[in-house]
């Protein structure tokens, strides 16, 4: 995953998490907290 895909994430999940005009889809949300944690892992794994 490039940064810009780890960032749109991010920010995709910050507007399912904060945005009150946007329905809350539990299943997007942990799919995305999974993928972004193991992007990180992979980033800890490298380092």
């Amino acid at each position: 995953m490039t940064e810009r895909e780890f960032q749109a994430k991010l920010a995709e999940l910050d507007r399912l998490l904060n945005d009150p005009e946007i329905r809350m889809d539990p299943d997007r949300v942990w799919a995305l907290l999974a993928e972004l944690s193991a992007q990180e892992l992979q980033g800890v794994a490298r380092a």
